[in-house]
């Protein structure tokens, strides 16, 4: 086992820490991470700008070069990639789409052991979609052969041992949408049948009030693991891992905690403070965030599962620095004896 040391973390050397404890960033390329993560000057002329709109305010966000990802493993093992979120990798009749070329050139930058985590899908995740301007029913939510066809099975071929995970991430559902946990968990048993087998699914229920034991039971039936995660409606860290009785369903052993946004803050407001993600926002990050997470790591180390713990930039400014102080605290603790 790597020692952690204080130098390693203040450079920014996650790889040096144990390989059971897994700290990588919620998607890369960030321009506001050079002199950090990535050498000043060695990507200028391959910098793109493009504008974003958060509610009535404009925002241009500088992008990094694809080939800036070999850089970033430099620095950690594991990355979360979302743009598979928003579209397969595959047209329905069979179609490579933009994300499949991206998701090559991203494994062309990559070595042995540099792991990434990818969202599936929100066509087959999330019961309704953002539509003209509205939320819509999905027709094809839990479409199992959508989500093999056009997602996993090009998934595995492109990345082949790179791909440590899959994160479903369903959407908040306010309670006039929430069916009854009866019917919501026996959809997900549905879907979870159909789809290939694989221990390295992970869930993650962005409605608490789907935290319940018929849902934990089918997930543990499938060995589908719960993601812990810190976003604007979900309860503490602390109460998540309450919920469940510190257990981890994965049949993997894995565990991802994922770090999103400050508690009863919203995307667009996050998404405002922490712009232009150079550095960390005064006030803005939870010290119990920091606190929960250690617990949950020391939890999934007590029961010698590998934790993937996954940072934005909204969670506080800057993921890399929140991940500084997070390794930080780990560091303190495996001093004290605490795992």
């Amino acid at each position: 086992m790597v020692k952690m040391t204080g130098a390693k973390l203040k450079s920014f050397q996650f790889r040096e820490l144990p390989q059971n404890i897994l700290i990588g960033m919620a998607s890369d390329r960030y321009a506001g991470w050079i002199g950090q993560i990535y050498a000043k000057g060695r990507y200028e002329n391959g910098i793109t700008r493009r504008s974003h709109k958060v509610k009535d305010q404009n925002f241009t966000e500088e992008t990094l070069p694809v080939e800036s990802v070999a850089e970033y493993f430099e620095h950690f093992p594991i990355l979360e990639i979302d743009y598979t979120f928003y579209r397969p990798l595959l047209e329905s009749g069979g179609n490579p789409t933009q994300n499949f070329h991206v998701l090559k050139s991203y494994r062309q930058q990559m070595k042995k052991g540099d792991l990434v985590l990818l969202k599936a899908p929100q066509i087959v995740i999330a019961r309704k979609l953002r539509r003209g301007g509205a939320f819509v029913e999905n027709e094809v939510y839990l479409n199992a052969d959508i989500f093999t066809k056009q997602f996993y099975q090009p998934a595995v071929e492109i990345l082949g041992p790179c791909l440590h995970g899959i994160i479903f991430e369903q959407e908040y559902h306010v309670k006039n949408d929430r069916v009854p946990n009866s019917k919501f968990s026996q959809d997900l048993d549905e879907f979870f049948s159909k789809i290939p087998k694989d221990t390295r699914y992970h869930i993650e229920l962005r409605t608490e009030a789907y935290w319940v034991t018929p849902v934990f039971d089918v997930l543990k039936k499938h060995g589908v693991g719960l993601v812990f995660s810190h976003w604007t409606w979900l309860p503490p860290l602390r109460k998540q891992l309450a919920k469940v009785r510190a257990e981890f369903f994965s049949a993997g052993n894995q565990v991802v905690i994922r770090l999103i946004t400050p508690l009863r803050m919203s995307y667009e407001e996050s998404y405002a403070k922490a712009f232009p993600f150079d550095k960390m926002v005064p006030g803005m990050l939870d010290p119990e965030m920091i606190e929960d997470t250690a617990k949950i790591v020391n939890e999934a180390q007590k029961d010698k599962v590998q934790v993937s713990l996954i940072i934005n930039n909204r969670a506080g400014g800057n993921a890399p620095l929140i991940a500084e102080k997070i390794a930080e605290r780990m560091h303190k603790e495996k001093q004290q004896g605490l795992f």
